[in-house]
């Protein structure tokens, strides 16, 4: 594999690292929207229709028939779940002495 080769796939996973920030980002919002809200299914349900809609669309638009550009969008996507799930994490608690 070459440079020439690798050119087309930094961009589709950035594309990738765009989609699953949306993806992830959108549905840690609609969790802490959901707890205080009165139609929590309604919430889950459209948010659950968005959140796909956009990521499924990206993928087949960013992947052009391309196996390997789909490859790096999705790796791009994973990538944005482990960012999300990390700067989402709760503060860690400090244990004081008794």
């Amino acid at each position: 594999m070459t440079a020439n080769d690798l050119q087309p796939l930094i961009p589709a996973g950035a594309a990738g690292l765009a989609l699953g920030a949306f993806f992830f980002g959108g549905l840690l919002w609609t969790v802490r929207r959901v707890v205080s809200s009165p139609r929590p299914a309604l919430w889950v349900l459209a948010s659950l229709v968005l959140r796909m809609s956009m990521a499924l669309a990206g993928f087949y638009f960013v992947s052009d028939g391309d196996w390997r550009r789909l490859l790096a969008c999705l790796a791009g996507f994973a990538a944005a779940r482990l960012a999300v799930t990390w700067l989402s994490r709760p503060a860690a608690e400090v244990d004081h002495a008794p």
